[in-house]
């Protein structure tokens, strides 16, 4: 079962904060899986999740944002080529 978290759930979930949140979205980092056409609201699911626990164990490697951002965008490829 795939669970559905809103913008502030998924925050409190990861223990950043929803400004973190936001500001990876702008970057790229993280990606909403939709948003409600009535309320505006961004969901996200258990794969943004697992995408932020490994955004915080690169931070711990003290890789920068810019890294993190090529890290992810290259698994990103080699799991649609290998599909």
């Amino acid at each position: 079962m795939r669970n559905i978290y809103l913008l502030k759930d998924l925050a409190k979930i990861s223990g950043y904060s929803t400004h973190a949140l936001k500001f990876y979205l702008r970057l790229g980092l993280l990606k909403e899986i939709g948003r409600s056409p009535e309320t505006k609201f961004r969901y996200f699911d258990d794969t943004s999740y697992e995408r932020l626990k490994k955004i915080r164990d690169l931070q711990k490697q003290d890789f920068t944002l810019k890294e993190i951002r090529n890290v992810l965008n290259k698994e990103s490829e080699q799991k649609v080529s290998c599909q």
